[in-house]
């Protein structure tokens, strides 16, 4: 019985995170809900018994490979229905509601549009650039345990990180200039 209180607690603890994850590779909101809610249940029901230290680790390797699989599913989807146009621009509006956490509605807008700017920095990275940053700069994971996440080597983790960084920081750059 604690373990389920624990696992439930981790899982409630990783949810916010994982669903920037996968809205950020996915591009659409609903998407990213499907994909977390798919890699909870693949955790619960294939390593709830694995020591609680090993669930980090476990849940990101279940997160990366769904999200791999629904690129996999995405494009077998064009292949098929090429014709079929989507209109993603209502996944990607969101709301700003004025006066969150004492913010002016002001603050919130701008807070809002640098938000937006980054999700789309991101989105255009590589797919291994974007997982190397996310899983270090947001999961806060190390080099060793994003390397085990990705199934790759600690170099290659560095030099898709550090170029994931020059990237971003040349696309938000170049967003800054044009605003101005």
């Amino acid at each position: 019985m604690a373990e389920n209180w624990q696992l439930d607690q981790f899982l409630a603890s990783i949810q916010n995170r994982a669903f920037v994850t996968a809205r950020l590779a996915t591009g659409n909101a609903d998407e990213a809900l499907d994909i977390v809610q798919d890699s909870m249940l693949k955790l619960v029901k294939s390593y709830a018994n694995y020591p609680q230290a090993e669930w980090p680790a476990l849940f990101q390797r279940v997160l990366q490979n769904t999200i791999r699989d629904w690129y996999r599913r995405q494009k077998v989807r064009r292949i098929l229905f090429w014709w079929q146009q989507q209109d993603a621009a209502d996944d990607q509006a969101e709301l700003i509601e004025p006066g969150e956490n004492g913010t002016t509605p002001m603050d919130a807008l701008i807070n809002g549009e640098i938000n937006a700017q980054v999700e789309v920095a991101l989105r255009h990275l590589p797919e291994r650039q974007r997982q190397a940053f996310l899983l270090r700069a947001w999961w806060e994971h190390s080099t060793e345990e994003t390397a085990a996440i990705m199934g790759c080597s600690t170099g290659s983790v560095k030099t898709h990180y550090s170029r994931a960084l020059k990237a971003l920081q040349l696309q938000l750059d170049n967003l800054a200039v044009s605003a101005s």
